[in-house]
């Protein structure tokens, strides 16, 4: 459980480095369809942006609230538009209740479906688009990096949210300064294709972060509560993988551990597993660990599963 401070002041200065460095290359590029290629880059380093706004979240760098706001702030609503203060909120809420219908808000039926029981009762677009969501889940990824930046906005009108005006301020000096950045050194044709490149690719790489996590897991109703350890670690799904694979997901490949240990820095979890995993095993509690592609071919499995209610009604 102890802080990693030369770990995290080297991954911050690394991944703000490469960032800083991948808007340099975009200037130099400049007017050229070569620029597309450092917009896919820009994509990965802004999901690793995102990966590091999520640590901070977690206050696994600082200890203090206050520099963990700043930070986060800084780095989601300026640096990658996306927004802390709405993320922070949603997020906290999913570790509270992983995969429970009425509590996560990650498993809300809004586009996508997430048990036959939500499919039997959706209506509108979750209807339509669910009896093939398993067909349609990684093209509907293509639109993530958008739906984060709208879902911020909109989690503005909301007066829970704290330091609304500063939450605004930075999101939207975000999105002056990009855009004004594209056009300012692209033509109109390809500064749109640039954002376009940019935010699909960035939503995918997002998707294919977390959607391991949990998706094809069980899911919880009502007061289907078990108690902490088993509700996060019967939900909860680990990928396995070696030194690329915690770069690529950014540690979360130990979601078991994560969701059990929220607090603990990221490069702690691999060793926490082996614990852990012993523990579940002594007490007779599953603990569920795939390869990759496994555990899409897992998430996907159960997305068509979910769906077979409404490919029933045709």
């Amino acid at each position: 459980m102890e802080r990693r401070p030369r770990y995290y002041a080297i991954r911050l200065s690394v991944v703000g480095a490469v960032f800083v460095a991948g808007w340099a290359a975009f200037v130099v590029v400049g007017n050229s369809w070569w620029t597309l290629l450092i917009a896919a880059f820009m994509a990965v380093t802004s999901a690793q942006v995102a990966l590091v706004m999520h640590d901070v979240a977690h206050r696994q760098v600082f200890r203090l609230r206050r520099p963990t706001e700043i930070v986060g702030r800084v780095v989601g609503n300026a640096g990658i538009g996306l927004a802390y203060g709405w993320w922070q909120d949603k997020h906290t809420r999913h570790h509270a209740n992983p995969n429970h219908e009425e509590l996560d808000p990650d498993v809300a039926p809004d586009i996508l479906v997430w048990s036959q029981r939500q499919a039997r009762a959706s209506r509108g677009l979750p209807r339509l688009i669910g009896r093939a969501q398993a067909f349609l889940f990684f093209p509907l990824l293509m639109l993530e990096g958008f739906n984060l930046h709208l879902a911020g906005v909109r989690a503005l009108r909301d007066r829970s949210v704290k330091h609304r005006r500063v939450e605004a301020a930075l999101l939207f000096g975000h999105f002056i300064g990009y855009l004004a950045a594209l056009f300012a050194v692209l033509p109109a044709d390809k500064a749109l294709a640039f954002l376009v490149v940019h935010q699909v690719l960035f939503g995918v790489y997002m998707g294919c972060i977390f959607a391991p996590n949990h998706k094809g897991m069980p899911t919880l109703t009502g007061d289907d509560r078990p108690d902490f350890l088993r509700r996060q670690v019967l939900t909860s799904r680990n990928v396995r993988g070696g030194v690329l694979t915690d770069l690529a997901l950014g540690g979360l490949n130990y979601q078991i551990e994560h969701h059990l240990f929220p607090n603990m820095p990221s490069p702690n979890l691999r060793h926490a597993q082996v614990i852990v995993r012993d523990y579940c095993a002594e007490i007779g509690v599953p603990y569920h660990e795939t390869g990759l592609i496994e555990s899409y071919r897992e998430a996907l499995r159960h997305l068509h599963h979910v769906g077979a209610p409404l490919r029933a009604t045709e």
